[in-house]
């Protein structure tokens, strides 16, 4: 992105030591990333009821979140959406929980399985951690509405299950705003959750691995606590956090005429992203493609379920060297103006053969 062009540039004249961050990471830096996850008027920051440090990437923030739950919560599994992104299993598996699935996705109307999943929700013992995907569920590309949120976060408190929210693709659905809608829905019902954030999509940060991992608590000084197992847990894993990055974020949320630069490059990213589903799903009916593609434009992200079968999905990729995961979810941000007509043709092809 330009804006963080711009950043670096700053930051490289500004720069004066190598010396390693704070464990936790640059403090601007957790400032701003809970301005963007919580609102900058949101009564969690204000009541200091939240604690911020910087990982490695949204995967680094999952894992440094799942080994602190485990040491509160050994016995405890964790509970992902059916399907999720396939490294959820390997990172809580890997800090030791045993996993269970939640419905979530009706593979036969495409879209959300809400009653299924508030069944499960329900039935989720307490003390259990729950896995959610904050916006842009991926691989889905199907989400919950602000209603279904307030619906969940209530299960929780009810319930008593630990929230675990992955926040990896803000600004991605609908905005900045609409899109932390979860996250507000349980900030509003004063529990304990957790939040992975990640900024390799929205801020273009891929191989900078900039993240986050936030702990929200009933009050300040359960906060205070948090932050010291936080680092506790961050100091056997990576020890501090790679700079540059987190940096880059700060510089550009801090600097008003960067952030307004970002907000435009972050909305040409959305509306792009929208448009390619759109030309997706034209560009199969006027070629005459069986089927029901228009859930493909109610989705939101990056990821789509397509609808495309197993049989189609490896005739492309062996005839057309075109790539699409089993199942046929396929990433929109693959397609652009220049390949959308060869994409389109190659499945009309691939579903008469």
């Amino acid at each position: 992105l330009n804006c963080v062009k711009a950043a670096e540039k700053i930051l490289l004249g500004q720069e004066s030591t190598k010396s390693y961050l704070p464990i936790s990471g640059d403090p601007l830096y957790a400032a701003e990333v809970q301005k963007l996850i919580f609102g900058e008027d949101s009564e969690v920051i204000s009541a200091g009821r939240a604690v911020t440090a910087h990982a490695p990437g949204g995967t680094g923030a999952l894992r440094v979140g799942g080994d602190l739950l485990k040491k509160f919560y050994p016995n405890a599994k964790v509970w992902i959406s059916k399907p999720t992104w396939a490294n959820h299993k390997g990172v809580f598996t890997t800090s030791g929980f045993p996993l269970a699935e939640y419905a979530y996705y009706n593979a036969g109307t495409k879209s959300l399985d809400f009653q299924g999943m508030v069944k499960d929700l329900e039935g989720v013992p307490a003390g259990d951690i729950v896995l959610l995907h904050a916006c842009c569920h991926n691989p889905s590309g199907v989400d919950l509405s602000a209603d279904q949120w307030q619906k969940v976060a209530a299960i929780s408190a009810e319930k008593g299950w630990v929230p675990f929210l992955d926040f990896a693709y803000q600004g991605f659905g609908e905005g900045l705003e609409a899109d932390r809608a979860g996250i507000e829905a349980f900030a509003a019902i004063g529990v304990d959750f957790y939040i992975s954030s990640s900024y390799s999509k929205n801020f273009g940060l891929y191989n900078e691995r900039t993240g986050a991992i936030s702990v929200v608590t009933p009050n300040a000084a359960e906060a205070a606590v948090a932050m010291s197992h936080l680092k506790a847990t961050i100091r056997v894993i990576y020890s501090n956090p790679p700079a540059h990055g987190g940096l880059v974020v700060a510089t550009i949320l801090s600097t008003p005429e960067l952030r307004k630069q970002w907000l435009e490059e972050l909305a040409g990213m959305r509306n792009r992203i929208k448009a390619m589903r759109v030309a997706l799903v034209e560009g199969l009916t006027a070629r005459g493609v069986k089927g029901d593609f228009s859930s493909i434009t109610s989705q939101r992200g990056m990821f789509s379920f397509s609808g495309l079968s197993d049989e189609v999905v490896q005739w492309l990729r062996a005839n057309k060297s075109i790539y699409v995961v089993a199942g046929g979810r396929i990433n929109l941000a693959g397609l652009t103006e220049a390949n959308i007509g060869y994409v389109c043709d190659a499945i009309a092809e691939a579903t008469r053969s």
